[in-house]
């Protein structure tokens, strides 16, 4: 990865960083040079944060990366946080999970 591209995930970092702490959560970076050896963001319980700041994302391969990475640092549930240019963030999850989160607001369990 170059310097550029890494200077532009470290700013998506900061930046989600910056936007879920004004939801009110203490938001940690991990590092943009950790590679790995830390979530990237966390601070959002029950939440495992991968944060993908690309014109062009291969949704799969992020949503595989987040998943392991969920597993392996037992942080919550994996979410991919995303964004393009010019674009607002968008969160995806695995349908299981979005379900759990909704079935627990709503009280809607099966």
């Amino acid at each position: 990865m170059g310097k550029s591209s890494q200077r532009k995930g470290a700013d998506g970092e900061r930046e989600l960083a910056e936007k879920l702490r004004e939801y009110g959560y203490d938001i940690e970076r991990g590092g943009s040079l950790s590679f790995g050896a830390v979530p990237d963001l966390s601070g959002l319980p029950g939440v495992h944060i991968e944060c993908k700041r690309v014109e062009r994302l291969n949704v799969p391969a992020a949503m595989k990366q987040a998943a392991e990475d969920a597993e392996r640092f037992a942080d919550g549930m994996p979410a991919l946080f995303h964004r393009r240019n010019r674009q607002p963030w968008l969160v995806t999850l695995r349908l299981d999970d979005f379900m759990l989160l909704y079935q627990e607001k709503y009280n809607t369990h099966i």
